[in-house]
């Protein structure tokens, strides 16, 4: 059976236009006029996708996304817009529009919109590697998944809000790869991580000998991502010259390389993200508001480990079972007053943290039960009379960084206070030999000319 385009526009030579491009691409074609009769062919034939024009005579192409949204949600609408009207576009895109399409209409473009449109007109449901992906049962993750799924059938940029190590880049995955691009490259990359003086490049290429250093042609992100997804990670750490370059790009859809003559059509999806309020970076004048506006189409808002009830222990025993597999050893329970502590405790860096917290506790239990000392909670660490104090950390050192700091100096000092004797420096520690060398070769203190046996023997 033949896909069933629906076509409104009220110009004949538009119509023609994409009747014509599209029975090129074997997709048979219904025509309106206007919103009253497109209405009534809705109500007649099912339709795989539909192209709308947003000025019609008799009403408004939102008009007409608001009713399949409502009546047929399994069909894609795109709009057409006047040149120049991004801000329509845009209100568009948040009333449920798939896509859109400018006049004058480019073909390659609109073949593009067209081949994702009809990848959606039969949505497979999500995979079962969602449930590996993106772990919790509380209200606000069943919330979240929903939300993904319409997402996914969106191409309209995302903007994900959420706490540093809640999951923002594997929810832009699961964007990606439960959309029509999933066989196209999904590009990640963290804005802050990229010197200032190569963003350009980095984003949109250069041509060899464009400037010193440029040694060779370069393919920049957007390149990379053509027909994809671009996932702009800590976004809000863009400098304002390179926010500026972004939102051309974004309008335009095309980029120019640095030393090319010409521009470059480029087909991205763009999700975003930031652990910053970006709203406050806007007032503070760090980050552009037109640009905000046009990343910031659909907000996706990852919930904070703290607020998720009972995820929590349910993500930390299915991290034990993960782990104990991955270290060929059976499996500790968490005891109850652990799972107390687990639930009081705040967790400032979320499921990373979480993540960081069950790997130190496995290590350290010798046992079948994980007890609140191998926990080794911030809370904790002051009643334990045994720890050494640590040094602050700066501000710009990130959780996991001082977390791993601070498991390096405790197992530093137990091999310091038993010259090196791993032995004796595990006893010390409470847990296996075995154990202690996994965190040495995990830290990087792992010494590959020392002798196991020596050390046994040492004294």
């Amino acid at each position: 059976m033949k896909t069933l385009a629906l076509i409104i526009d009220d110009e004949p030579d538009m119509r023609e236009l994409l009747e014509i491009t599209l029975e090129r691409m074997d997709i048979e074609c219904r025509s309106a006029d206007c919103v009253k009769t497109a209405l009534a062919l809705l109500k007649k034939e099912t339709f795989q996708l539909c192209l709308t024009d947003m000025h019609l005579p008799d009403g408004s192409g939102l008009e007409i996304v608001q009713t399949i949204q409502k009546l047929y949600p399994q069909t894609p609408v795109a709009v057409i817009t006047a040149y120049g009207s991004m801000e329509m576009a845009v209100t568009a895109l948040k009333t449920g529009a798939f896509d859109f399409v400018s006049k004058p209409v480019e073909l390659s473009r609109l073949r593009d919109l067209i081949r994702n449109a009809v990848k959606l007109a039969q949505p497979a449901p999500l995979k079962a590697e969602e449930d590996s992906r993106l772990l919790g049962q509380s209200a606000s993750m069943i919330e979240l998944k929903e939300t993904i799924r319409k997402l996914a059938r969106s191409q309209a940029p995302v903007y994900i809000s959420g706490e540093s190590g809640t999951g923002k880049e594997v929810v832009a995955r699961l964007i990606h790869d439960f959309g029509p691009r999933v066989e196209k490259p999904f590009i990640p990359v963290n804005c802050g991580a990229i010197p200032s003086e190569l963003m350009e490049s980095e984003f949109f290429g250069h041509k060899k000998g464009s400037f010193t250093g440029a040694t060779e042609d370069k393919q920049g992100l957007f390149q990379a991502a053509h027909e994809g997804t671009l996932f702009l990670d800590e976004v809000a750490d863009l400098p304002l010259t390179m926010q500026v370059k972004l939102l051309r790009a974004i309008q335009e859809k095309t980029i120019r390389p640095i030393g090319h003559a010409k521009e470059l059509s480029v087909n991205v999806r763009l999700l975003s993200a930031t652990h910053k309020d970006l709203a406050s970076e806007v007032a503070a004048g760090r980050f552009r508001q037109d640009l905000f506006y046009r990343i910031n189409v659909i907000q996706a808002r990852i919930p904070p480990l703290r607020d998720r009830g009972d995820d929590i222990i349910y993500l930390a025993n299915t991290f034990l079972t993960r782990l104990s597999a991955d270290w060929g050893i059976t499996q500790p329970k968490l005891s109850a007053s652990s799972q107390t502590a687990l639930k009081r405790y705040n967790f400032p860096g979320n499921v990373r943290e979480l993540q960081n917290i069950l790997e130190r506790a496995l290590t350290l239990c010798e046992g079948q039960e994980i007890l609140p000392e191998h926990l080794q909670l911030p809370e904790q660490s002051a009643t334990q009379p045994n720890l050494p104090s640590f040094t602050t950390t700066t501000g710009n050192d990130s959780l996991e960084d001082y977390l791993v700091t601070i498991e390096k100096n405790l197992i530093v000092k137990a091999l310091d206070d038993t010259r090196w004797n791993r032995t004796a420096a595990a006893k010390k520690l409470g847990m296996s030999f075995r154990s202690l060398r996994y965190r040495l070769k995990k830290l990087g203190l792992d010494d590959e000319s020392s002798d196991d046996e020596s050390d046994d023997q040492s004294t």
